[in-house]
């Protein structure tokens, strides 16, 4: 009984969102949502470039780091676009899933993204 109520609460845990999917995930840190929280990453899936779009000014604050599904930490040259906006050449991956890790500079908070590219 404690086993499958174990998976199950792991089950919904994963389920409520800790990965994104494209989507767009707020989240608050004491009352005001975090810049790297409020964010867009499209097209998902994607072939060539992976953009991530900001509502508040944080694309110069953050940064970028992408691992595979397995946990390696690939190289990549994230280019800011603007204040709002940056985007990421995922060309050279290898098709299959990858999760894209935005860190606010200032804060330190971190929001974790899945995509896939085809």
């Amino acid at each position: 009984m404690n086993a499958s109520r174990t998976i199950i609460i792991a089950a919904l845990a994963l389920l409520s969102g800790q990965l994104t999917f494209g989507q767009v995930r707020e989240e608050s840190f004491y009352g005001q949502p975090d810049p790297v929280k409020i964010v867009q990453v499209y097209p998902n899936p994607t072939t060539e470039y992976l953009t991530i779009k900001f509502e508040n000014p944080a694309a110069k604050k953050s940064v970028f780091k992408i691992h595979n599904i397995i946990g390696n930490e690939l190289e990549i040259e994230p280019e800011i676009l603007d204040d709002h906006e940056a985007r990421i050449r995922v060309k050279d991956l290898h098709e299959g899933y990858y999760f894209l890790t935005i860190q606010n500079g200032q804060t330190g908070l971190k929001s974790t993204h899945k995509f896939l590219k085809r």
